[in-house]
């Protein structure tokens, strides 16, 4: 089966109806606007830089340049989780958080997919390798930049109850304890939704770009099971992982609150 070729100009069409969107939102005095047609133009650069890179990495095979990619991916999924984050911990822990969080669950169910169940040789060829990640660290980025958000929100409009608590004797796990459960459920909520509604209420992206690329849906259904299975374990371990170190940084060795390890403010 031919794939249907795009050109420039159908793209350009495209992208007429982004900026519609874009006079919309004017008239309308949302404030959108220049956010939106910024979006727009870092997709367009940011997807034509990734496109050249793929075509040398995948020419090269090279476990070293898989790895380098793997770890830009990593470092620019980590500044997203602090950017999305209003109260976020002071001194790069909210960086430092997320992205090790990240590393630890993305990376390690990237790797068991690639050696235990697709199994491409070598395992980290860069056609299964970098998409796999990629999908894996952006779901997981969004999971674990909800939890951090909603626990250092919660935590800071109700922390006269937290300290509360501890004044009268719960230890600080049970203090936060709310607070912590619904933010990693707030971290799971877009993983789990995506799954409740595949095949129902959307087709997921990798499917539907397997099938226009002219894959058969049989084996498109095969391959987004395993990414949604995979995205769920990813995104579930890392905000689990983060909300858990970042509610014990809240805490100092004596278990006081310690609020002045939140930025007040920051967006």
């Amino acid at each position: 089966m031919s794939v249907i070729e795009l050109s420039y100009g159908d793209l350009a069409l495209a992208a007429l109806l982004v900026l519609a969107l874009g006079a919309v939102t004017a008239l309308a005095r949302l404030g959108m606007t220049r956010s939106l047609l910024v979006a727009a133009l870092r997709t367009v650069v940011q997807l034509a830089l990734i496109g050249l890179v793929l075509e040398t990495l995948f020419a090269l095979e090279g476990p070293l340049w898989v790895a380098l990619m793997g770890v830009v991916m990593l470092l620019a999924a980590g500044r997203e989780v602090m950017a999305r984050q209003k109260h976020r911990l002071v001194g790069g822990w909210a960086f430092g958080i997320g992205t090790v969080s990240m590393f630890v669950s993305a990376f390690s169910v990237t790797v068991l997919a690639l050696t235990v169940v697709i199994g491409p040789e070598p395992w980290y060829r860069p056609q299964y390798a970098i998409p796999l990640l990629g999908m894996l660290l952006g779901n997981t980025m969004t999971g674990v930049a909800l939890g951090l958000d909603r626990l250092t929100e919660g935590v800071w409009r109700q922390r006269a109850l937290i300290e509360n608590r501890l004044m009268l004797g719960q230890p600080w796990q049970e203090a936060i304890g709310e607070i912590r459960r619904d933010a990693t459920r707030s971290g799971l909520i877009p993983i789990v939704n995506a799954m409740a509604a595949a095949g129902i209420v959307s087709l997921p992206g990798m499917m539907t770009g397997q099938i226009l690329a002219g894959t058969s849906p049989a084996l498109a259904v095969k391959y987004q099971i395993l990414i949604m299975f995979t995205v769920a374990a990813g995104t579930g371990f890392g905000t689990l992982a983060a909300v858990s170190a970042a509610s014990r940084r809240l805490f100092d060795e004596r278990e006081r609150l310690r609020v002045d390890r939140l930025a007040s403010g920051a967006g």
